[in-house]
């Protein structure tokens, strides 16, 4: 395979990587890691056993969180003397929770390509395996450190019905599913998907109440890296009709306001969502 350089510039290739089994690369991936001329990668001594391992001897250089933005701009240098480069993180697809994103943006503002080589991604693995509904679900990254911050972000999603994932390390999975169940109803169904493609993978579909009993009690269950999906909160239909007084108020209301101010004061009137009575008012002014 050949690098395409278009022009004089070269280009940014964003390479996935195995986040646990070795095989786990495209044939693709490892032709464009051979073909660079520059490896840029979050830890190069961890990114050295994956590229001794099929051969690859292309030199490589640091970019990681605390030199990220000083380094994109040599990278990006580079690229426009005609230098093409290939981004990897240390496990998986960069950018998802890894550095990467400042260089990505200078590449695109300068007018440079950026070329995607998919792969390994722990988050896409484990919601394939999970046994929860995923067509629709958000992806939060790693929860915050404290307590307090992890209970408000669990309190803001208590009613999200779609299904959510998030990352979390082996020194807080525990205190984690402590504060999710202070929060969260203990049935609520929910995936724990641990050292995903690794020796010891383990992926179990249980409800919160029981996550935490096994999590609490099986110290192996407290090790590696992990994935946790939470299932969407069930939604009472009944929340999306409004009353005949109720849309009365909003009509009212309409024929004064906005569509905007119409919607926060019935909002407060009348109690009804505010997502529901917007829809309405959207139809309710398209019929006028």
């Amino acid at each position: 395979m050949t690098v395409s350089n278009d022009g004089c510039f070269g280009k940014l290739y964003v390479v996935a990587t195995p986040i646990g089994n070795l095989a786990d690369i495209s044939f693709r991936a490892i032709e464009v890691l051979k073909a660079v001329d520059l490896i840029a990668a979050e830890d190069t001594r961890h990114v050295k056993m994956l590229l001794n391992h099929y051969g690859i001897t292309n030199r490589l250089i640091s970019l990681h969180q605390h030199n990220e933005e000083k380094s994109s701009v040599n990278l990006l240098d580079k690229m426009r003397e005609g230098q093409s480069i290939a981004l990897v993180s240390d496990a998986g697809t960069p950018l998802l929770s890894d550095p990467g994103m400042p260089l990505v943006k200078m590449t695109k503002e300068a007018g440079l390509d950026v070329v995607p080589i998919p792969g390994a991604c722990a988050l896409i693995a484990a919601l394939s395996a999970a046994g929860l509904p995923v067509t629709q679900f958000s992806f939060e990254g790693f929860l915050p450190r404290t307590s307090s911050a992890r209970k408000t972000f669990f309190t803001e999603r208590l009613h999200v019905a779609q299904t959510w994932v998030f990352y979390e390390s082996c020194h807080r999975i525990l205190t984690c599913l402590q504060d999710m169940a202070e929060i969260l109803p203990l049935d609520r169904q929910i995936v724990i998907a641990r050292e995903m493609t690794k020796l010891h993978e383990t992926i179990v579909k249980i409800s919160l109440g029981e996550a935490l009993e096994l999590v609490a009690n099986n110290e192996n269950m407290r090790k590696g890296e992990f994935v946790v999906i939470v299932d969407g909160a069930i939604v009472d239909k009944k929340d999306d009709l409004l009353t005949p007084d109720q849309e009365k108020i909003l009509q009212i209301l309409l024929r004064e306001c906005s569509i905007k101010s119409a919607v926060a004061m019935a909002t407060e009137i009348t109690g009804a969502r505010k997502k529901v009575l917007y829809q309405a008012a959207l139809l309710m002014s398209q019929v006028d």
